[in-house]
């Protein structure tokens, strides 16, 4: 993923552009955020569970660089955030409102 490990000052006005309101982009961008986040950590505890053991014994946990590698791995990647706001202001995003169901009339 391109999006920046770094914090960014980002204009509110374009990321509003797209749904017309600031609030709403937000919403978007934070749902798409938390997916980002659930998929990355499924894979990270997929890779992760590898290395799992029924033994705690203390010298396999500090030996284990295989394991060490990984997390650092994952702990240097973009946070979900970032990745949410790159795709969201590169268009890769698909979204749409829901619209309001229309209350019928009983006579």
């Amino acid at each position: 993923m391109a999006a920046s490990a770094s914090i960014i000052t980002r204009d509110t006005d374009k990321i509003g552009e797209s749904t017309g309101n600031i609030y709403k982009s937000i919403a978007v961008i934070s749902k798409r955020a938390k997916q980002i986040a659930t998929d990355m950590k499924e894979e990270l505890n997929g890779k992760l569970s590898e290395f799992a053991s029924t033994v705690d014994n203390l010298e396999e946990i500090f030996e284990n660089r295989e394991q060490i590698e990984i997390s650092k791995f994952y702990e240097r990647m973009p946070k979900p955030t970032a990745m949410a706001i790159e795709e969201f202001a590169n268009d890769e995003i698909y979204w749409r409102m829901n619209e309001p169901e229309k209350a019928t009339e009983s006579k």
